[in-house]
């Protein structure tokens, strides 16, 4: 059985209290280093489901640059307090990207993409070098930070989706990674599994549950969906089939970790869906815009009026909160 993060912080502040000197769990020098100082793992689990919803930005340089930030906060009225931003295999731990959006009350995550190296070689321990290195940065920076791994998996335009490798290989590979970041004592992530919405018409159907790594592995369900022309100008028309397909396995927070709507004459509309959909739903803790010309022009700037829908309704205290406050 898996043991908490809330659990395992509390055992080792009572282990402090009852017989003194410094908490210390199993872990690599590095970890215990920092444990011996008598600094315990940051407990992200208050953030795991917030009283607020995150209200969340990808934008090009961030959050390694604050700059794109506060000019979005400018723009839509309000300072993101959650800033995503994508990763290839083989980068280092960004500690000044995390620390940028820690000290401006935003948790970072980061969309680690495996494009050069096969999940089945991942979970073989091939990079656990790197990996422990990664997560051992993450550690002593003992911010929180949520990691995104592999996303889309359920989708065949990644190299890690459907024509690229296997529910079972791409399991295995996300437990590996997980394990060496619990090893290290890297227990300040949060761990967001980041499925693509399964198609809305549902003529191309790939099952989601044989994708999940489990319940000890996960802390955040992270969708990943977008209005375009072609899809449902509604957030039950969009989101609501995986929505559904999901809690048939698992009740996890809901993010929804990456999406959009096409500029034109629906943007405006499909801005007021989003933002009724989340706030309806108790389980969706947020969502992270992306503010990128990639593919299609998804950048608010680019309409007037769906900017100034975001922007109205943004206003809403129920969106933002400072991260660093939460607890």
């Amino acid at each position: 059985m898996r043991v908490s993060r809330a659990t395992t912080a509390l055992f080792m502040t009572l282990f402090v209290l009852m017989f003194g000197g410094t908490a210390c769990t199993p872990a690599t020098t590095a970890h215990a280093g920092a444990a011996a100082s008598g600094e315990l793992a940051y407990d992200v689990s208050p953030l795991l489901q917030p009283p607020k919803k995150y209200f969340g930005v990808s934008r090009q340089k961030a959050p390694n640059s604050m700059e794109p930030v506060d000019d979005y906060a400018r723009m839509v009225g309000k300072k993101p307090n959650l800033i995503a931003y994508y990763a290839a295999w083989g980068d280092g731990f960004d500690a000044t990207g995390v620390r940028n959006a820690w000290n401006s009350g935003a948790l970072t995550v980061v969309s680690w993409e495996p494009k050069t190296i096969s999940l089945t070689r991942i979970a073989d321990g091939v990079s656990d070098a790197y990996i422990k290195k990664y997560a051992t940065a993450a550690r002593l920076l003992n911010v929180p930070i949520a990691i995104s791994f592999a996303d889309e998996m359920n989708g065949d335009w990644e190299k890690w989706g459907t024509t690229g490798t296997t529910p079972k290989e791409y399991v295995r590979a996300w437990r590996h990674i997980h394990d060496v970041f619990e090893d290290v004592g890297a227990t300040n992530v949060i761990w967001a599994w980041s499925p693509n919405i399964i198609d809305p018409t549902g003529r191309h159907h790939v099952a989601l549950k044989p994708f999940y790594p489990g319940e000890g592995y996960v802390d955040w369900v992270g969708l990943i969906g977008y209005f375009t022309d072609w899809d449902p100008h509604t957030f039950e028309g969009l989101f609501g089939p995986t929505v559904q397909e999901v809690r048939r396995f698992t009740n996890k927070p809901l993010l929804l970790l990456e999406t959009a709507a096409m500029p034109g004459e629906h943007r405006a509309g499909d801005v007021r869906a989003l933002f009724d959909g989340v706030s309806a739903a108790p389980d969706i803790i947020g969502f992270a815009w992306f503010d990128y010309k990639a593919r299609a022009e998804w950048r608010l700037s680019v309409n007037p009026d769906g900017l100034a829908e975001f922007r109205r309704l943004a206003a809403n205290d129920l969106y933002g909160f400072d991260v660093r406050k939460v607890g």
